[in-house]
């Protein structure tokens, strides 16, 4: 634990264990959805599907180095993981992105997906508004996940023709243009 570090950030007023909590869950949420995306991945098939395939793996990727990028700050503040996998997924702060009930359907697919995407937009949003002005490095690892995760619901909404499309694929899978540097163990993104 970063003992001055966590005192700072008492200090400007935020509650720690209740940040703490919350980047647990988000974490949790994080690496279930990796899981999850993992299976809708594998089941984007067909015409429809396959176009999706290559998005939902970019997404999963990157929700895996959220996981990664989180952990550590949850360390230095104090806190600690779960010692069993299945408390640790019991607590995620969204919902389970399971297979929908026709797996086959492209249009329902991409409704767990983009659901997904707005939960965690939803999670990062309050971290930022707890931490901001207050707590600045889990500020600007949570506005940098956010940052991703609003792009993640782009990718999924315009595929649903909810809008012009405002992105362009990433040059690299997992790229993480914008967490790429919390992570400990580089992704070769600088």
């Amino acid at each position: 634990m970063a003992k001055v570090a966590r005192e700072m950030v008492e200090k400007s007023g935020v509650n720690v264990d209740e940040l703490v909590a919350k980047l647990v869950r988000a974490a949790s949420a994080e690496f279930t959805t990796y899981y999850y995306y993992t299976l809708l991945r594998a089941h984007a098939i067909g015409f429809e599907g396959e176009g999706l395939k290559e998005i939902i793996e970019d997404a999963r990727l990157e929700d895996r180095n959220h996981f990664e990028a989180l952990f550590p700050r949850i360390y230095e503040l104090g806190g600690d993981l779960p010692r069993d996998i299945r408390d640790f997924s019991d607590m995620a702060a969204c919902a389970d992105a399971y297979l929908p009930d026709n797996p086959n359907d492209a249009r329902q697919l991409l409704g767990v997906l983009v659901e997904a995407e707005r939960c965690a937009i939803r999670v990062y949003t309050e971290i930022c508004d707890m931490t901001f002005g207050k707590d600045h490095r889990t500020y600007e690892l949570a506005l940098a996940i956010l940052n991703e995760e609003i792009e993640h619901e782009a990718w999924f909404s315009e595929f649903l023709g909810e809008g012009p499309s405002g992105h362009f694929r990433r040059g690299t899978p997992g790229e993480s243009p914008y967490t790429s540097r919390f992570l400990v163990v580089p992704n070769g993104h600088n």
